[in-house]
């Protein structure tokens, strides 16, 4: 079966001539002690692989193997979704290998090239609400641990905050001394159930990573709040966010209350093929978020040529220049007044220059870039056994912090079961297919 190109989604300095050996991208796998683990044996390790990575990407240096981890990819459409692939496409172009983990979605399931010889692996868990796969803490474990060794992973990058296997991966990768980054994709409150407890799970994870990527100073503010991690851990970076919302059937009702169907028409969901097609049908793009951690939907409109009109929220006002955007507070008499000043200045607004604009201003390359430098500050932090590790996860709360210590021991002891019943040395490592030889692939399984 072959898979059809898809259709559519730590400080914040870089020294650029500080380079970094390619061996030193190979992690070192901490142990708990140095005394052997229950078994008689710590987990296996093999002799020197810097030797073979150095032969595989001869001439190329400081180039990374980047596992992309989430639970929100294609053929499921929106901004995580189309953040996680166009960002590989271009770590790809750099030279990076890049591999994306993924449950299943339907009958797409086990290894998949899509465009541009993205290696995908659908593994076999099926979500249970909202695309999120069932917490089992351990229960991934094995199959993470294949992959990371297969490909030869250096970076594990995960990305959104209530993305279950994300959370797990980065907990194993971790645990057997793999460079960890996130991605943080929202905004979360304080107060309401949900939110403490994901703020929590956030705090787990974020306690021990490398270094974190959030889509705006906003964004950055409240991860850091949430998580309590260290904001020179924090870097921003540009993403996209779309798809349906849950505030489309109250649209609806109000439209339907004020017999407005011949006036408002309601897509849904729209193609990403179709999408400028859709904007350039308009005049003025109008964005009435209540929380924002970026908002990609503003982009695209502003490419198209619209002058956008927006509620003062979140990261909005860091996307466009003031010229191109008009702010109201997310009150509607303010949200009215604002239109009324765009059709004001519309007049004014070439669409052309607009979209020249907005290609100098934002381009997936430069965020690739950008991702590539916070990789590589990842890999110069220093590394650390278990027993360095477990304070970090012990300052999280009182009764948390010591359930979460506990998590990592556990977590610790299944890696070396995992190692003595199937040593690292056993596991089959796949050739590596990084650069150019990408665009001469054509998508097809992995048998």
């Amino acid at each position: 079966m072959t898979d059809l190109p898809l259709e559519g989604k730590k400080g914040m300095w870089h020294d650029p001539g500080q380079t970094r050996p390619l061996a030193s991208s190979v992690p070192r796998r901490p142990h708990l002690s140095k005394q052997a683990p229950s078994g008689g044996r710590q987990p296996a390790t093999r002799a020197r692989p810097e030797e073979k990575i150095s032969r595989t990407m001869d001439g190329i240096s400081r180039k990374h193997r980047i596992l992309m981890v989430s639970d929100f990819f294609f053929p499921n459409f929106g901004g995580v979704e189309s953040h996680i692939y166009y960002l590989s496409q271009c770590l790809l172009k750099l030279g990076h290998k890049v591999v994306v983990m993924t449950h299943a979605y339907g009958k797409r399931s086990g290894v998949r090239y899509v465009t541009g010889g993205l290696k995908v692996y659908y593994v076999p868990w099926r979500p249970f609400l909202m695309q999120n796969t069932v917490p089992t803490l351990f229960m991934t474990f094995p199959i993470i641990r294949t992959i990371l060794i297969r490909e030869r992973i250096s970076v594990v990058h995960g990305h959104q905050a209530f993305s279950t296997l994300c959370h797990e991966a980065l907990m194993h990768a971790r645990t057997m001394g793999y460079k960890v980054v996130f991605t943080d994709h929202s905004l979360y409150g304080f107060a309401d159930v949900g939110s403490i407890h994901m703020n929590k799970v956030l705090q787990f994870t974020l306690a021990d990573i490398d270094q974190a990527i959030c889509v705006s100073h906003t964004s950055k503010e409240n991860t850091v709040l949430r998580s309590g991690i260290c904001p020179e851990k924090v870097f921003m970076v540009r993403f996209i966010v779309g798809g349906d919302g849950p505030k489309r059937v109250r649209l609806e009702e109000m439209r339907e209350k004020f017999s407005l169907q011949d006036r408002v028409e309601m897509l849904g969901a729209v193609p990403h093929a179709q999408v400028r097609s859709v904007l350039i049908s308009g005049h003025i793009f109008l964005n009435s978020s209540l929380t924002e951690a970026f908002c990609i939907a503003i982009l695209e409109a502003a490419s198209c040529g619209l002058l956008t009109v927006s509620t003062r929220v979140g990261g909005v006002p860091e996307v466009l220049p003031d010229d191109m955007i008009v702010l109201a507070e997310p009150d509607p008499e303010d949200m009215v007044r604002a239109v009324k000043k765009a059709i004001d200045i519309l007049p004014g607004i070439d669409p052309q220059t607009m979209h020249l604009r907005m290609k100098r201003l934002y381009s997936w390359d430069d965020v690739a870039k950008r991702t590539e430098i916070v990789y590589d500050r990842a890999m110069q932090s220093s590394d650390t056994n278990l027993l360095h590790r477990l304070p970090k996860y012990l300052s999280c709360g009182a009764w948390a912090g010591k359930l979460f210590c506990l998590v990592m021991i556990l977590n610790y002891l299944v890696w070396c079961l995992l190692e003595f019943l199937q040593p690292t040395g056993d596991i089959e490592e796949v050739p590596d297919v990084i650069g150019p030889l990408h665009s001469q692939l054509h998508p097809v399984d992995d048998d």
